[in-house]
């Protein structure tokens, strides 16, 4: 089992996992013109707390993860609402090619800093991603390393100016991005922190 199964069945029940995803549709709802012809892969989906949200504003989407226990409660929300549009795929994309099916809209949320090679994983989501789609990234602005701690192997967040010289490498165009959430997390007993999120928005070429 990774850390993510072992959160899998109490992820829904913090208030601030609920509260960033809804303002992170809320911007994509904003900033991405999103019609029901279009199909959406998330990735790092978790819950699928964001593609819940999106659900009634595309055709379908597909919510991928490596954590079993992830897929498992996600399954168990499908079948419980009774949701026809969406769907679940058990993958590690990061150590796999993608040869599936193209997507309209690839979006991740609070998942790249996990990701090792940062480049290699873009590559991979232009790879999945239709000409003209869009790719949408919310993470944590830079940060010192207390957001996780001592241990931690992936990134203290990102500098979106950098991570954008990052997307258009690959061939992305249009990029923007803008704060979307702050964090606000107990890293102590005695000291409270805030922290950044920002949404980064792409275009395939």
């Amino acid at each position: 089992m990774n850390e993510f199964d072992i959160k899998a069945a109490g992820w829904d029940l913090n208030p601030m996992h609920i509260e960033r995803s809804e303002a992170v549709a809320k911007q994509i709802l904003e900033r991405i013109p999103l019609n029901l012809s279009m199909s959406a892969l998330e990735y790092g989906a978790g819950t699928g707390i964001t593609s819940f949200l999106l659900k009634d504003n595309l055709r379908e989407i597909t919510m991928l993860d490596n954590s079993a226990e992830m897929v498992r409660i996600m399954n168990e929300k499908i079948i419980s609402s009774g949701v026809r549009n969406l769907k679940t795929l058990f993958f590690d994309l990061e150590n796999s090619s993608w040869t599936g099916q193209k997507f309209d809209l690839v979006m991740t949320q609070m998942v790249l800093h996990h990701v090792v090679d940062i480049k290699n994983i873009i590559k991979k989501f232009y790879t999945a991603l239709n000409k003209g789609g869009y790719l949408a990234i919310a993470d944590l602005f830079t940060e010192d390393g207390s957001f996780h701690g001592s241990g931690f192997e992936g990134h203290k967040g990102f500098d979106p100016d950098k991570l954008a010289l990052k997307v258009r490498s690959v061939g992305f165009e249009n990029i923007s991005h803008k704060k979307c959430f702050v964090i606000k997390k107990q890293i102590s007993e005695t000291v409270n922190r805030h922290f950044d999120v920002f949404l980064l928005i792409a275009n395939r070429n």
